[in-house]
């Protein structure tokens, strides 16, 4: 049976989710979600993981992706996340730990490793679980990416080790956000370091 089969059969409710997803997504990010779903599934299995817990965090990473900036901030606020500068300054980096308060009120999502892996799919966080990086790189490198050198090599790299896995994801997104001269969010450096130190240690 496909992967996909295995997701369609799993007991949470996908139908649901993909149903309120195309209210709010457009079709070329539902496709990205759902590669995201299939790939964080993916890896799971080949880490010895729960794939159905890594396809239902792929699933619901996106949910508040498109929500308004104001509304993100609202959010943030209301739940008393922890606000830096910079999430401040650019509130589509809160679509992460949104998407998570979004998972547990629309759907019941009350998993904590589920919820830690969304809320962390975009930068990351020190000390973060396995199934959480596996979200964090399916997110990265998922298909639709492109098929850039470095991306295959990251890829590549995620299927022996994650921690190497999210080190390489890190530094390439540090690299872009560098090259186009944005801001760079201190959780992701702090992600980066954390990352290369569990490879050295």
């Amino acid at each position: 049976m496909s992967i996909v089969s295995n997701l369609t059969g799993t007991h949470w409710p996908r139908a649901i989710v993909l149903t309120w997803l195309k209210d709010h997504v457009p079709p070329p990010r539902l496709q990205h979600i759902v590669r995201v779903e299939v790939m964080a599934s993916t890896l799971a299995q080949k880490h010895d993981l729960d794939p159905k817990k890594a396809a239902q965090a792929g699933l619901m990473h996106d949910l508040a992706k498109y929500f308004q900036p104001e509304q993100l901030l609202q959010w943030a606020k209301t739940h008393q996340l922890p606000l830096d500068p910079v999430d401040i300054a650019n509130p589509h980096l809160l679509h992460a730990p949104v998407s998570a308060l979004v998972a547990q009120a629309e759907f019941g999502i009350c998993d904590p490793e589920i919820l830690a892996a969304i809320r962390d799919h975009t930068l990351g966080q020190p000390q973060m679980s396995l199934l959480s990086c596996v979200v964090f790189l399916a997110d990265s490198l998922e298909p639709g990416r492109g098929n850039r050198p470095e991306l295959n090599e990251a890829r590549e790299i995620s299927q022996q080790d994650l921690y190497h896995g999210v080190a390489i994801a890190c530094d390439l997104t540090l690299q872009h956000l560098l090259k186009t001269q944005q801001l760079i969010h201190p959780r992701m450096v702090l992600t980066r370091n954390w990352a290369w130190l569990q490879i050295q240690s």
